[in-house]
């Protein structure tokens, strides 16, 4: 198979004139860049409505998209909103996301939109094709919206199940056809974005968070696949076991899966989850791949990760399952942190790539898997990931130890720098396809980064990337380097 290249970079960091990154303009333009640049992929975060910390690996709809990637510019085309409220949707701020001010400003301009939307014969036929999730989606969004937010623990009684929705429903039909509007909007500009991508060569890689959030439609909608007791409070929460990064392990607080009663089932409400997938994206990425095979089960309460154990995942039956019903699905294990040789053969039984990232090459010897010479070529090269420092703010700040193995290792030639001859290292490696993070394209400082783990601040998740960076310039760099390496 040939050797591919491809950037990785959120929808929520497009630049543009609108406080977020949209389905947009500058999508589209994105995507010719990259097809121009030698590129044939471009992944992406899960693009789920966020959930706490605005993460969106904590969201609130494992199926729904997120408003607020819908491009403003395309309700306007439609006639839902005049050039007035166009030209009001603007956002001074445009080098960070101001969710504070986003949300509230594009919130505002849908339901200006929705007033104004006369196609609900169209939009009946998409909630017959998202019938899976749809209607449960928008029950959800109108009762919170109706109790000021509040976790749906805290629902009165009748509303905390679906069985008893109808009476809801009928007094609220008009509060969840907008939820519903929102959706039918996101993913006819999804549907378009991605043809346009596929047009142009370029495939687009999706994200799937093992996880939902406690807080979530999913678990609201379907208590019964989730490790809850009668009074709906988890027996046990996501997190990972204490290591030489962390002495108090992480605490993500995300409940577990019932394994049994899935497997019980088919995995079928897993399979909706991925069948869905797979009509978003070309590839998936399955975060915290190792929990398929086992996972850190931490009991609910606890103050920090340190006091879980270890639980049996669904392993290669959960995967034989998924082959099964979606025989077409690409996907991509994502094999870090705590592994072991129960993971690694769970992988390769399944014959998924696994990831290498090139920031966690240095740091013992020669044996480390994440260094070139020990790559295979089933994986994905990384210089870095969404969760790591800028490649720049890596060599910046490392241990002089690490950046003595890697110059040791990489022998930068000639005018060569070091961040060049990462850069190098993994576009001429094995690996079937190499991305780099957009921040690592600019060469951009820390400042830039776009996640740091077990963090809630106002730095996470906010990254756009600047206006007029994108340059023939730098798309003949590129391309120079994804010819030079074969990855075109």
């Amino acid at each position: 198979m040939k050797r591919q290249s491809g950037v990785l970079m959120h929808i929520s960091s497009l630049n543009g004139k609108y406080g977020i990154g949209t389905l947009g303009k500058t999508a589209w333009e994105f995507v010719s860049f990259l097809a121009a640049s030698g590129f044939s992929a471009w992944q992406i975060l899960p693009v789920n409505p966020r959930g706490l910390g605005f993460s969106p690996y904590n969201s609130i709809s494992s199926f729904a998209g997120d408003p607020l990637f819908i491009d403003p510019e395309a309700l306007f085309e439609a006639g839902l909103i005049t050039a007035e409220e166009l030209k009001s949707a603007e956002i001074e701020n445009r080098e960070r996301v101001d969710y504070k001010i986003v949300i509230p400003e594009r919130t505002r301009l849908l339901r200006i939109a929705y007033s104004r939307f006369k196609d609900f014969e169209e939009l009946g036929r998409f909630c017959d094709r998202e019938r899976h999730w749809i209607a449960d989606y928008a029950s959800f969004m109108s009762i919170r919206d109706e109790l000021g937010g509040i976790a749906w623990q805290h629902f009165p009684a009748e509303l905390r199940s679906k069985s008893g929705l109808s009476e809801w429903r009928a007094a609220h039909a008009d509060d969840e056809r907008y939820y519903m509007f929102e959706q039918f909007m996101f993913f006819s500009q999804w549907e378009k974005l991605r043809r346009f991508a596929n047009s142009k060569g370029i495939s687009l890689i999706g994200d799937v968070p093992i996880y939902v959030a406690l807080d979530s439609c999913d678990v609201w909608s379907a208590p019964e696949i989730f490790n809850l007791n009668d009074s709906l409070t988890p027996f046990d929460v996501s997190g990972c076991p204490p290591d030489a990064f962390s002495a108090d392990g992480q605490l993500w607080g995300n409940p577990t899966y019932r394994w049994n009663r899935l497997r019980e089932n088919g995995y079928s409400w897993w399979i909706a989850r991925l069948s869905h997938c797979a009509k978003m994206f070309d590839t998936v990425r399955l975060d915290h791949f190792r929990a398929f095979e086992a996972y850190w089960s931490v009991p609910f309460g606890a103050q920090t990760a340190v006091c879980g154990h270890w639980e049996k995942g669904p392993g290669k039956d959960f995967f034989d399952a998924v082959s099964s019903a979606l025989p077409e699905l690409n996907m991509i294990a994502e094999d870090l942190g705590f592994l072991t040789d129960e993971v690694f053969r769970l992988r390769d039984e399944c014959e998924l790539p696994g990831m290498r990232v090139l920031q966690f090459a240095f740091d013992s010897d020669e044996n480390n898997l994440y260094l070139p010479h020990n790559y295979v070529e089933n994986c994905v090269v990384y210089t870095g990931t969404h969760d790591n420092d800028t490649l720049r703010g890596f060599i910046e700040s490392a241990p002089v130890y690490r950046l003595d193995f890697a110059r040791r290792y990489l022998a930068p030639q000639d005018e060569e720098t070091l961040f060049d001859a990462f850069l190098r290292a993994a576009w001429s490696s094995v690996a079937r396809l190499a991305i780099i993070p957009m921040q690592d394209v600019l060469n951009l400082p820390t400042a830039a980064r776009m996640n740091t783990p077990s963090t809630v601040n106002d730095r996470n998740w906010r990254w756009r990337m600047p206006e007029g960076v994108i340059t023939q310039e730098l798309s003949d760099k590129l391309l120079t380097l994804n010819k030079a390496h074969s990855r075109t």
